[in-house]
């Protein structure tokens, strides 16, 4: 369980707890014709809601609050303003409903004010939503227009998976990057998504990506920036990137594959954090030799594998018995994968004594047909 739950869940007993004890004394005093005990009635309704909120706030309150507040992040500021507008009438309209009907009888005069609330409000919500047009015109003209780059600013829209690799940390201290990073929120809110995850390895990656972006923010306030800006009809996040992108004639940062090839058949510029890496390691070719420090067996059979400084992997052939060792070895071969490269070697040793070996049994066999 996450330590966020378990603290919401502490919390939620405590509160339905109070909230139990509460009712079940009042209930207690107030029916007088049972003759109930107030303080057995208080403990015994106390620990039903405390067990009740344990289990019930999490998956009741947690998640649908968590899943609102996704909702509201990703939506453009025009919907929330103009929700938020329809919002207050619905509330100022049920108040004046709500005190004619709180002189009803009971338990109507309770209740259906309540009701009016929670009725007016939504349909003052769906209907300032579904009226945006019509609040624009007692609205400045720009307020509910989305923020324009300048023409000469020079822009890079950023993809979760950059943010959440962390090498984008790395790259924007040297320099490399020109121009403004601009994170729109819909990706913010796909990382805190991840960061809500309940799988364990979700969670970890997304609160890292949270992480690289608040020192970015830190160390470059001028360079790294987190947009308020709306992609309408479209719902996946790749979908707005690539749409966005289009809109305002910029490249992706990413190191998602599927985004590269979607965005490069769309005619996209896409700068990708991988092809960067591999670019920038070192040139190595076959017959030259590295010192390599061999720290685990291989897939194969009696193989070792080590790393040069670059983090390229060096299969060694023949390496399981120097595993632990920093040992020479020549490299036999360069295999270039859609993620990297594979460097196979074997060590010096071994190559200094094949043509040796290889000498001998050709001269053996020159030998028997000599005879």
């Amino acid at each position: 369980m996450d330590q966020s739950d378990k603290k919401n869940r502490t919390i939620g007993a405590v509160s339905f707890g109070l909230l139990g004890g509460w009712l079940g004394y009042y209930f207690s005093r107030s029916v007088t014709t049972l003759n109930l005990y107030p303080i057995r009635v208080l403990i015994v309704s106390a620990i039903i809601g405390a067990v009740l909120g344990f289990f019930l706030v999490v998956p009741l309150i947690v998640h649908p609050v968590r899943r609102l507040r996704v909702k509201l992040e990703n939506e453009s500021s025009e919907k929330v303003a103009a929700a938020t507008i329809g919002l207050i009438f619905g509330l100022v309209a049920a108040a004046l409903f709500s005190i004619p009907a709180s002189f009803l009888p009971d338990p109507l005069g309770e209740v259906l004010p309540f009701l009016i609330a929670l009725l007016l409000g939504y349909l003052g919500v769906y209907a300032g939503i579904s009226k945006i047009n019509w609040f624009r015109k007692f609205m400045p003209p720009r307020f509910f227009e989305p923020e324009e780059s300048d023409e000469n600013e020079k822009i890079t829209l950023v993809d979760s998976s950059a943010i959440i690799d962390g090498r984008i940390a790395e790259i924007v201290r040297t320099g490399f990057l020109q121009g403004k990073l601009v994170v729109p929120n819909f990706v913010l809110q796909e990382i805190q998504f991840i960061a809500d995850s309940e799988d364990i390895l979700k969670r970890q990656r997304g609160r890292r990506g949270l992480e690289v972006l608040r020192q970015l923010q830190k160390e470059f306030p001028a360079q790294v920036e987190i947009r308020d800006i709306a992609v309408e009809n479209i719902r996946d996040v790749d979908g707005k990137l690539i749409a966005l992108a289009k809109k305002i004639n910029c490249p992706i940062l990413t190191d998602d594959y599927n985004l590269n090839q979607v965005a490069n058949l769309q005619g996209i510029t896409i700068l990708n954090i991988n092809d960067l890496s591999n670019a920038v390691k070192s040139v190595i070719l076959p017959g030259e030799t590295l010192m390599i420090h061999v720290l685990q067996e291989g897939k194969e059979y009696n193989q070792g594998v080590g790393y040069i400084e670059d983090g390229t992997m060096v299969v060694v052939e023949n390496g399981r018995m120097y595993i632990g060792q920093e040992i020479s070895v020549m490299v036999t071969k360069i295999h270039q994968t859609a993620i990297g490269r594979m460097i196979f070697a074997k060590p010096e040793t071994e190559m200094e004594q094949q043509p040796y070996e290889y000498t001998n049994i050709q001269y053996a066999d020159e030998k028997k047909r000599t005879v």
